[in-house]
């Protein structure tokens, strides 16, 4: 994976620690500067150095020398008919990603992407189809964040890493993003409220049953028989299902947490009697949960959604079989803002 540098989008590549060491060691700051830096970046949101007003201005000139704060711009805003918005923003180095708020009743949910395209190839996405560029710098998946509650003009209540990418092929930025959304100096997002979405890389996954915080994983899964899961999911064939089902078990075992499964249901491909029974052998087996998720058309795709009975019966065995189960509403369909429709293109 190609990683966001210093050179190419200057300090949003950096996590907190490499900020407050080139502070330390390289401008040889006392320890207060690095957290007055990272306040002012992550807590209050600046766009320059200049803004940063307690510190002193040779520090502020070097600052802007080295590790330069670009800016980031939204280029479009589409407006959905159920109130999401769709945001295509253009990072420092012109590189273009898409985001997405959801409001609803006292809550704002924000989708971020994690990389800009996606190299994962899934079959029925429109994210891969214009190819992948690069990971994104932690700062800049932060960045998606602040547009859409300035936009909004109010507090988020929840980040879903969901849009663009893979995220735990960029996984130290994706951490450190998620970190930043979490801390009190960044946006005091309650852990819990924080979801990362992964297509399945499971050296990843364990690793991430390590980390301390209690952030939810939601993974890609979309078939429970192999052969037609490696069709619709080339990017993970290497990862059979079997070590996928015992890595999940494994993460919600050393957590404690439930972990959620993603369907999207597509008509005469996953829709099916048999596929159901596969789906309800591979979850029973394990602490999880399940989102239905109807398919969202993408132009030029031969992929169409299953009907809505059909949604509804899936939801009803599983949740017989003991099997927790929701069918999400899809938001923002009409201007290609659900899930599955994002791409890094005007």
């Amino acid at each position: 994976m190609e990683r966001a540098t210093v050179e190419s989008i200057g300090v949003k590549a950096l996590s907190r620690d490499q900020i407050t060491e080139i502070l330390q060691k390289e401008m040889n700051t006392p320890a207060f500067r690095a957290k007055q830096v990272i306040q002012w970046l992550y807590g209050k949101g600046v766009s320059t150095y200049e803004e940063m007003t307690n510190l002193p201005k040779d520090l502020r000139q070097r600052l802007a020398q080295e590790l330069p704060l670009l800016p980031v711009t939204v280029t479009k805003k589409q407006v959905s008919k159920d109130g999401t918005r769709k945001y295509l923003i253009r990072m420092g180095d012109g590189t273009l990603v898409e985001t997405v708020g959801m409001p609803g009743k006292n809550k704002l949910c924000v989708c971020v992407s994690t990389q800009a395209g996606c190299p994962m190839r899934c079959t029925f996405c429109a994210t891969g189809r214009n190819g992948y560029t690069r990971n994104l710098g932690p700062g800049e998946i932060v960045d998606q964040v602040r547009v859409v509650a300035n936009d909004f003009g109010t507090r988020v209540s929840s980040v879903v890493l969901m849009g663009q990418g893979e995220p735990f092929l960029n996984y130290d930025a994706v951490l450190e993003a998620m970190r930043i959304l979490n801390s009190k100096d960044g946006f005091d997002i309650g852990a819990r409220h924080i979801t990362v979405s992964t297509a399945g890389i499971l050296p990843q996954i364990r690793r991430f049953a390590s980390e301390p915080e209690q952030f939810t994983l939601a993974i890609s899964l979309h078939s429970a028989v192999q052969d037609i899961r490696d069709e619709l999911m080339p990017g993970v064939r290497q990862y059979d299902l079997e070590r996928l089902r015992d890595s999940v078990a494994s993460y919600a075992e050393a957590t404690g947490r439930r972990p959620t499964y993603e369907y999207a249901m597509m008509a005469g491909i996953n829709d099916s009697d048999a596929q159901l029974k596969a789906l309800v052998t591979f979850c029973r087996r394990t602490l999880c949960h399940v989102n239905l998720i109807t398919l969202n058309e993408v132009a030029g795709s031969p992929f169409q959604p299953s009907d809505k009975e059909r949604v509804a019966l899936f939801a009803k065995t599983l949740s017989a079989a003991g099997v927790e189960t929701t069918i999400r509403e899809s938001r923002g369909s009409d201007i290609d803002a659900a899930c599955g429709q994002l791409k890094q293109k005007a």
